[in-house]
């Protein structure tokens, strides 16, 4: 079972290349670094909470574990 600890490193880390790409491609995309750096920390936000409970639900599920 993960610590609560490292899961949220986990997130943080995941989330921060997550953020990296998001900027990149909203701005590609936007040709604003306003709007595509809005896009991308909106999208972060969302995406470090919901990495966060998905992991904290899996490792509270034995299935497909071995000892």
């Amino acid at each position: 079972m993960e610590t609560r600890r490292r899961t949220i490193v986990k997130s943080i880390i995941w989330t921060l290349i997550g953020l990296f790409m998001m900027a990149l491609v909203g701005i590609l995309m936007t040709g604003s670094a306003t709007v595509g750096g809005a896009m991308a920390v909106i999208n972060a936000a969302i995406g470090l909470v919901s990495y966060a409970l998905y992991e904290r639900v899996w490792a509270a599920i034995s299935w497909g574990r071995h000892a």
